[in-house]
């Protein structure tokens, strides 16, 4: 069982994003900044600003709908300097898009080694859109037997009920599972099961060139 973001592919920062947006006072981003909006669009766990008890609410539900999900995102973005919503609305498209997600250097090579083994391969994420296109249209979604997406099942990790769902769907015992992520707190829940766990570092696509294979042989799995 693999996470998806920050673990099979990971929002990259594209420049060219970024490039129009300006600060309250009309200034353009600094590195710095542009930085920590990914950091903050992307970070698995964790609440990234303080938010009023109606946001809270929608923080704590963002992967459960769609709606919620797109209301807090613009107010993250609101609170971490893009005050323009034109502006929050087209940095908000690109992180909902599964086009612009890049995959990691071994994702294919782990998810079709995997496959090839004979293995049952589920992707489940904590998410509020489709992530699919992202591996059809790298033609990875042949190695992949089931997604479980949290906005479509109601739940989200680390409730041992996502795992349990994508478990049924495979066919697998608990004990007979592995689960990889990037988030102790939220893939570790995998556990509670009786699963295995494997954690990897979200980090660049370009300095993680291996990591889930690393992880995959570390627990017998390639």
């Amino acid at each position: 069982m693999f996470d998806f973001s920050g673990t099979l592919f990971r929002l990259e920062q594209n420049e060219s994003w970024l490039v129009h947006l300006t600060d309250t006072d009309g200034d353009p981003l600094d590195i710095e900044a542009q930085a920590e909006l990914m950091r903050r669009m992307t970070a698995p766990t964790g609440q990234v600003v303080q938010l009023s008890e109606e946001y809270q609410h929608a923080w704590e539900n963002r992967d459960l709908d769609p709606a919620l999900h797109e209301k807090i995102y613009l107010e993250v973005l609101r609170k971490s300097g893009v005050p323009r919503v034109e502006q929050a609305k087209a940095l908000y498209s690109r992180l909902i898009d599964p086009d612009e997600w890049t995959p990691y250097p071994d994702t294919e090579t782990a998810l079709k080694d995997t496959a090839a083994k004979g293995l049952k391969v589920g992707v489940l994420s904590n998410i509020a859109f489709d992530i699919r296109p992202a591996f059809t249209a790298r033609g990875l979604d042949q190695y992949v037997d089931q997604f479980v997406l949290s906005f479509e099942e109601g739940v989200i990790k680390p409730d041992p009920e996502i795992f349990r769902i994508l478990l049924g769907r495979l066919g697998v015992a608990p004990e007979e599972a592995l689960m990889v992520g990037d988030s102790e707190e939220a893939d570790g829940g995998a556990r509670a099961l009786g699963c295995a766990f494997a954690l990897v570092d979200p980090l660049p696509t370009s300095e993680r060139t291996d990591g889930l294979v690393t992880a995959l042989r570390a627990h017998g799995v390639l």
